[in-house]
């Protein structure tokens, strides 16, 4: 089967408040396909070129913009970027915070079936449009509306703040060791988030102390048992990715003065669903060592997929909406058995410095969550983990590495490895 590699691509500042800046919807777009052309070194006359010969497409992953900015048809904006984007086929690609993932699955799939030789994929979302309480309603859409969001402040907090009394029940956890591990993943995130010079909380404060200090005025519960710190971010950004075919790939390295082995290409993937209501989660998975049962499958699929084991990776990016779903998250990755998620996090094991880093660019939690951008902003931080390109959090010598990315309360489950010859 015929390879789709990754050539690069670009993210913007999670830091920035877009609406602040008095900037639009076609500004984000216009910002992050001229920086991804820019160091990809592909121009819009090559871009012009592929569409005459109908070989390009662009596929734009995003959740929400209906709620944060009364716009839908989100794939018609590039038109709005440069002219040579006219007659290109573009469309918008949403599964909740997935919705990124799914965007690069389509793209993925047009160039395997050799359609196109080129895709681009974009991940976009503005946020900072509303306040926290109608930003919480907004992303209640993302579980089912009329069962478990409507008519409560912050619903996804609450939905994960049940994950964390699942987690403790099914597997008899002492109730503060499991809190206390939920404080030490924040400190590392945040941690991590601030070697990365696009975090948005590379300039905050947190310490393991502030994690652990539940119910106080610097850290205020959300939802449940989850206080901020527990809590990935409401972010403005975008993230893109160009994916290419073998034959464009290797006309690519000549262009560029660069080695086919210097370029990481897609050598697995998994995207399994989950039924909708968390509720139906939790009664589904009661006889299965896994709380989580089809993100663990989806997980499986990759490796089986890349013929490759959790042994083989050398980092993963993955999707800690919350802390509580990047705990539930370490044994789905075959970091450690069911119910033992906290060997991980005790060991220093997923420590920037430990043997398998987990969300080195800081996540979610630390990175932050432009929703429909997160996806496609976990390929491009795997692809400059293997092309070394990620400056001080760059994780050495990696070959291998996962990314995970769930939609809702883990119900849409996407996962895809990168990987070098």
């Amino acid at each position: 089967m015929s390879r789709v590699y990754v050539l690069g691509g670009e993210q913007s500042d999670y830091e920035r408040n877009w609406s602040k800046e008095g900037k639009s919807l076609t500004g984000m777009f216009r910002e992050i396909i001229e920086d991804g052309l820019r160091s990809t070194n592909i121009s819009v006359e090559e871009i012009g070129k592929l569409n005459i010969q109908n070989k390009v497409g662009a596929f734009v992953g995003n959740f929400a913009a209906e709620n944060y900015l009364s716009q839908g048809h989100l794939g018609a904006f590039l038109t709005e970027v440069d002219d040579v984007f006219y007659g290109l086929p573009s469309a918008r690609y949403e599964a909740a915070c997935a919705s990124g993932s799914v965007a690069i699955d389509a793209a993925v799939a047009k160039i395997k079936s050799q359609e196109y030789d080129l895709a681009l994929v974009v991940g976009i979302e503005m946020m900072k449009t509303v306040d926290s309480k109608l930003s919480g309603a907004f992303l209640g859409s993302a579980s089912y509306y009329e069962k478990e969001a409507q008519g409560i402040d912050f619903p996804f907090p609450n939905l994960f703040s049940k994950l964390a009394d699942a987690t403790i029940e099914k597997y008899k956890l002492e109730t503060e060791r499991y809190m206390n591990n939920l404080a030490e993943i924040s400190y590392i995130n945040y941690s991590n988030a601030k070697r990365n010079p696009k975090a948005q909380t590379r300039n905050w404060f947190m310490s393991k102390a502030q994690a652990k200090m539940r119910k106080t005025e610097s850290n205020q519960l959300v939802g449940g048992r989850l206080a901020v710190s527990d809590c990935s971010q409401t972010t403005d950004g975008a993230a893109m990715v160009f994916l290419a075919s073998e034959e464009y790939a290797h006309n690519y390295c000549k262009r560029n003065n660069l080695q086919i082995s210097e370029l990481p290409y897609i050598k697995g993937w998994g995207h399994r669903n989950a039924p909708l209501t968390f509720d139906s989660k939790i009664k589904e998975s009661i006889n299965d060592p896994y709380l989580l049962k089809w993100t663990r499958v989806a997980v499986k699929d990759a490796y089986t997929k890349s013929g490759l084991t959790v042994e083989d990776m050398d980092l993963f990016e993955v999707h800690d909406c919350f802390t509580s779903s990047e705990y539930a998250s370490l044994s789905c990755l075959g970091l450690t058995e069911p119910g033992k998620e906290y060997e991980a996090i005790e060991s220093g094991l997923i420590t920037f410095e430990g043997d398998k880093p987990v969300n080195p660019s800081g996540g979610l939690i630390g990175g932050g969550h432009p929703v429909g951008a997160s996806g496609v902003r976990m390929l491009l931080d795997l692809y400059k983990q293997l092309a070394n390109k990620a400056g001080d959090y760059q994780v050495e010598n990696a070959k291998n590495a996962m990314m995970l990315n769930i939609g809702g309360s883990a119900t849409t489950n996407y996962t895809f490895v990168l990987g070098k010859d």
